[in-house]
């Protein structure tokens, strides 16, 4: 069967449809609808289990402590090329 063009509105009336219904609304309105919004999003998150946590911490930390060994790195080299550069 086929659909009628004329019968769905197109994009950009639906968005300013919506615009406007979104200016009407009071400032509490749309607070509501934040929150309500807010804690539909909080219901989709997922925890992880004890171990998997213990996991994510574990490569965080291996992480941060190679990129520490590397910015320090980088320091020791640059302030050596400098020093050698200008002198002590």
């Amino acid at each position: 069967m086929a659909r009628k063009v004329i019968d769905e509105p197109s994009e950009d009336i639906v968005a300013n449809a919506r615009k406007d219904r979104a200016e009407r609304r009071s400032p509490f309105a749309r607070l509501s609808l934040f929150m309500r919004q807010v804690f539909i999003e909080l219901r989709k998150v997922v925890t992880p289990t004890r171990k998997e946590l213990f996991g994510y911490t574990g490569v965080v930390l291996v992480f941060v402590i190679i990129m520490m060994a590397l910015v320090a790195g980088l320091d020791y080299g640059f302030a050596a090329l400098v020093n050698w550069i200008f002198g002590s």
